[in-house]
């Protein structure tokens, strides 16, 4: 029997991130800033309307600064069929949910497919297959991310359908190094969960003595967030972006953090960036839009040159 990484994970990550805030000093020094592998999750699989299935994927970067790049190939492959079926190349710190789908044949039974990633010399796979006690829903996606805390549920919330983004222009472009070039998304959403300032109250008494979250907890409101999905250089966004992954640090720009507040929205949903390339290559960018309980993604590939 395959170990269920993504359920288990969930709750030995919890119990990490509170030993790491919570014990001594020599204790905390087990939380690594680079140089640590990153883990390929299965999370569960969705059935569609046609019948056929998305086997959903996520990862585990253990650093909290390192973001870590493996290309498509032997260190990077999913199998059977092609090696590249869509997964991230670029990893961000820490954990990344619900990442990237994979459709599968109505036919599939009872196959597997295997995400397997080699970093820091350790090779890591996660199973994919249709087992009964995987299936995932939206309200398990809520869930899984720390959107739904105790007595946080209600039928409203339930019912949120995940925000639309589309990014204007074509889906293919070119850009030179160091020339900033302007994207723009459109996002739309059905205003559920509307956005919730925190209390001036709250603010000052978190100022005084920071916030200490135990577990993953998500503060709800639409934003989106650009990120580098796959391609090696750096890439800079101005302004910089909220965050797509759990970054729970007081003061982080990341809807894990506490006291984090969801932005205003710009006017008509439309988000402009600049995005700056360090390196020459081949760029996809994606534009992650979250409205606390729900993502949805578009992405466009960017060809820079000298």
């Amino acid at each position: 029997m395959r170990p269920l990484f993504p359920r288990r994970a969930f709750t030995l990550g919890a119990f990490a991130l509170f030993a790491s805030v919570a014990l001594a000093p020599s204790a905390r020094a087990q939380s690594y800033t680079s140089g640590q592998p990153v883990w390929p999750a299965y999370e569960g699989w969705e059935k569609n309307d046609d019948g056929t299935f998305n086997l959903v994927f996520g990862y585990m970067n253990d650093n909290w600064e390192e973001e870590v790049n493996v290309p498509i190939g032997p260190d990077n492959n999913l199998s059977p069929g092609p090696a590249d079926q869509g997964q991230p190349t670029h990893f961000l710190p820490r954990r990344n949910r619900f990442i990237f789908r994979v459709k599968v044949p109505k036919d599939f039974g009872q196959k597997e497919l295997v995400w397997s990633l080699t970093t820091q010399g350790k090779t890591q796979k996660a199973y994919g297959s249709l087992r009964l006690d995987l299936l995932i829903e939206n309200v398990d996606i809520m869930s899984e991310t720390g959107a739904l805390g105790a007595g946080s549920s209600n039928p409203t919330m339930r019912g949120d359908k995940a925000p639309v983004v589309a990014i204007e222009g074509p889906k293919t472009r070119t850009a030179k190094v160091g020339q900033p070039i302007t994207l723009t998304a459109l996002v739309t959403d059905d205003g559920i969960p509307p956005r919730r300032p925190l209390p001036p109250e709250r603010v000052r008494q978190a100022s005084k003595v920071p916030p200490f979250r135990p577990t993953v907890n998500k503060n709800l409101g639409l934003h989106l967030g650009w990120l580098v999905y796959r391609g090696a250089g750096a890439v800079e966004f101005e302004p910089a972006q909220i965050k797509t992954w759990e970054d729970t640090r007081t003061g982080a720009n990341s809807p894990w953090a506490p006291i984090w507040v969801a932005p205003e929205p710009p006017p008509e949903g439309k988000h402009t960036v600049r995005a700056t390339f360090s390196e020459p290559g081949t760029y996809v960018l994606r534009a992650r839009a979250d409205d606390g309980l729900l993502t949805g993604d578009d992405e466009l590939t960017i060809t820079v040159t000298k």
